[in-house]
């Protein structure tokens, strides 16, 4: 069965920056989109980043767009979000995902995110 499991979460202070990691597994991670989403305390889970199974195109929510970067590696079969310039907005639980068709859209408008992480507490101290 699929599986994702997230790492490099943290406590950092304002405007530093974290690496997450999301090494999957189950299935050929290559033929699927990855995706990054968040939940703060209190409100509901949001958008975050997402790249293409090719690792060709990325797409951002507007709240860290140009501040965080997501990446793939295919042959180690993980995908990583590098946040930088953080505040306390981006305090939250982070989660990694993919869909479950392979060779999809990316962008979460148009496609299902089906498969989940157990997420990583990220908190940015001020």
């Amino acid at each position: 069965q699929v599986r994702l499991v997230e790492s490099g979460g943290g406590l950092v202070q304002a405007g530093g920056s974290l690496r997450l990691s999301c090494a999957a597994s189950g299935r050929t991670f290559s033929r699927y989109a990855m995706g990054w989403f968040r939940q703060a305390p209190g409100k509901e889970r949001e958008f975050a980043a997402a790249i293409s199974w090719t690792g060709g195109s990325t797409y951002y929510a507007d709240s860290v767009k140009g501040r965080f970067a997501i990446s793939r590696d295919n042959d180690q079969n993980t995908v990583y979000l590098q946040m930088n310039s953080l505040n306390s907005e981006d305090t939250a639980v982070y989660y990694c995902a993919s869909p479950a068709q392979p060779y999809s859209d990316y962008r979460p408008f148009q496609v299902k995110y089906a498969y989940w992480g157990q997420g990583t507490q990220v908190t940015v101290s001020s």
